[in-house]
């Protein structure tokens, strides 16, 4: 089941499973990001995957920028990732993203979330303390963005 989660616990508790953040760094981000909303797939209850869906305007559009995306690792190669980015765009959510990696270029790609854009386009209203989170956290051989 896909629904929008505000839950800390279960936040935390995937968060935490796969970046190895803080319960403090990951209710901090929860307390003071804005405009945002955790969309969660859960399996019998259990929080399962999640991607955080943070307005932001790139190029004058306005978009959900993708942050904090995992899945439990029970749950992983199970398709829930894609199950939630199928949501968004049958939802008619406009998305964007920072991969963390290269390999994610092409995984996000094969998602329909495959039209490049610059880095310093997308534009949030977070403070800098949350746009610290927002930016970070991403090892590319040449910086770039994802859009839908």
């Amino acid at each position: 089941m896909i629904k929008y989660c505000d839950n800390s616990e279960h936040i935390v508790q995937l968060w935490s499973e796969a970046f190895g953040d803080s319960r403090e760094e990951i209710e901090f981000f929860i307390s003071e990001v804005s405009n945002a909303k955790c969309l969660m797939c859960y399996i019998d209850g259990e929080p399962a995957s999640m991607m955080h869906l943070v307005d932001c305007v790139v190029n004058g559009e306005k978009l959900s920028y993708i942050y904090a995306a995992c899945t439990a690792d029970k749950y992983k190669r199970k398709g829930l990732m894609t199950s939630l980015i199928e949501y968004c765009m049958s939802s008619g959510i406009k998305v964007c993203l920072i991969p963390a990696n290269d390999s994610l270029i092409d995984y996000y790609s094969k998602r329909g979330i495959d039209k490049k854009i610059e880095i310093n386009s997308i534009v949030f209203e977070q403070s800098e303390d949350i746009l610290e989170y927002l930016f970070d956290g991403y090892n590319l051989s040449e910086p770039t963005a994802l859009r839908s």
